[in-house]
């Protein structure tokens, strides 16, 4: 999502300063590469870079076909094939073993629904969208669509697409994707159309709050601003919760903690951390949120500290179920051996991740399979009227 953001601001910066810019986008891949499907970069006439298709591998070849596209203000889809330790476009022996598709498309500030207008739409609040990108790889030397459709949380369809039976097909995967919260993949087929789609599906960026102000947030909330999460601080004392103290892009509320909650908005992307070093704000804050959905609920601290004020709460009355208690992480962090605030900071986020994408956290090194699973990308054929 940050990746996203920071083209639609390029975009804007570039065209107020009258030049024109084109989306790369890696629409499929086979094998393994870098980055997956849905990364994106922005490049301008005069060579500017914003975003990143690969680790800095593709990049260059990518600037130059994608200059030539902004200068034919014409489509194009181009194939990298990485496994082939001979490829001579690329120049090096990459070993990533993976056929990229990369589509290269100029935007128009004359059609309404651009690639960039669309992402615009998509970002413009926080929310779970999909967004349709139309390819062609069985003639990639002709006009390629593109990305043409969004569909927004609240159902709402934006983009230019004529064709009202590929549109049909197209809306019912849309909504596949959409209810299993799932990308994929589509090749619809008919007498009119042999056509490749990218149907995205993409998720807010995770809200990270942390209740808590103290010295050893600070670098947690600095870890999830690069990430690109939304992040916000509460704490009861106006010393600490101060907005000087934390990165721009970070909220802070000063508040008791039977306050908070009704200050925060919570989605399947909201995710708390309790750092206060005050025993019972951190209870009051733990009892409020088990009553909620919050998919991630980290406790700082020993555990000793989280078994008393589990006994707190069943002293009172409240004893959390199976399922609450697997929503709650103390100590908080991932076993990486940290020491410092810094260290400490990047085990929780660590954590964080492995739990919002259901991965285990080990050593890849461990893992038997592949890193990403090759039916993630598989291509489903649909024959269409």
């Amino acid at each position: 999502m940050k990746e996203i953001q920071s083209i639609i601001k390029a975009y804007d910066d570039s065209r107020e300063s009258g030049k024109k810019s084109a989306l790369v986008t890696v629409v499929h891949l086979e094998g393994s590469s870098y980055r997956r499907p849905g990364a994106r970069m922005l490049v301008t006439d005069e060579g500017q870079m914003t975003g990143a298709i690969s680790g800095g591998c593709l990049e260059g070849d990518a600037l130059r076909k994608a200059l030539l596209v902004l200068n034919q203000q014409q489509s194009r889809l181009v194939t990298y094939d990485t496994s082939d330790e001979d490829d001579a476009t690329i120049g090096v022996q990459l070993g990533c073993a993976g056929v990229i598709q990369v589509l290269m498309e100029p935007i128009r500030e004359d059609i309404p629904g651009n690639p960039a207008e669309l992402l615009r739409k998509a970002t413009a609040k926080r929310q779970k969208f999909v967004l349709v990108t139309l390819f062609d790889l069985e003639d990639k030397k002709s006009s390629q669509h593109g990305t043409c459709l969004l569909m927004e949380e609240d159902g709402t369809i934006s983009g230019n697409l004529g064709d009202d039976n590929l549109r049909a097909a197209l809306l019912e995967d849309v909504k596949t994707a959409y209810n299993e919260q799932r990308s994929a993949f589509h090749n619809y087929v008919s007498n009119e159309h042999n056509i490749h789609a990218f149907i995205e599906f993409v998720q807010p960026p995770v809200s990270l709050v942390i209740i808590g102000a103290g010295n050893d947030v600070l670098p947690v909330v600095a870890i999830a601003d690069t990430l690109g999460w939304e992040t916000r601080v509460a704490d009861g004392r106006p010393t600490h919760a101060k907005r000087e103290r934390f990165v721009s892009a970070c909220q802070v509320l000063v508040s008791k903690p039977e306050n908070v909650l009704q200050q925060i908005p919570i989605d399947e992307q909201t995710v708390f951390v309790l750092m206060t070093h005050n025993y019972n704000y951190d209870l009051a804050m733990l009892k409020a949120l088990i009553k909620t959905k919050v998919v991630y609920i980290g406790a700082l601290g020993p555990k000793k500290k989280l078994d008393r004020m589990l006994g707190d709460l069943k002293a009172e009355g409240i004893e959390p179920t199976a399922e609450q208690l697997s929503r709650i992480y103390g100590p908080v962090g991932l076993e990486i051996g940290a020491e410092t605030a810094e260290e400490i900071a990047l085990s929780i986020i660590s954590e964080i991740k492995s739990v919002m994408t259901g991965k285990s956290g080990q050593s890849l090194r461990h893992k038997q399979d592949v890193i990403h699973s090759r039916q993630e990308t598989l291509i489903i054929e649909k024959h269409i009227r």
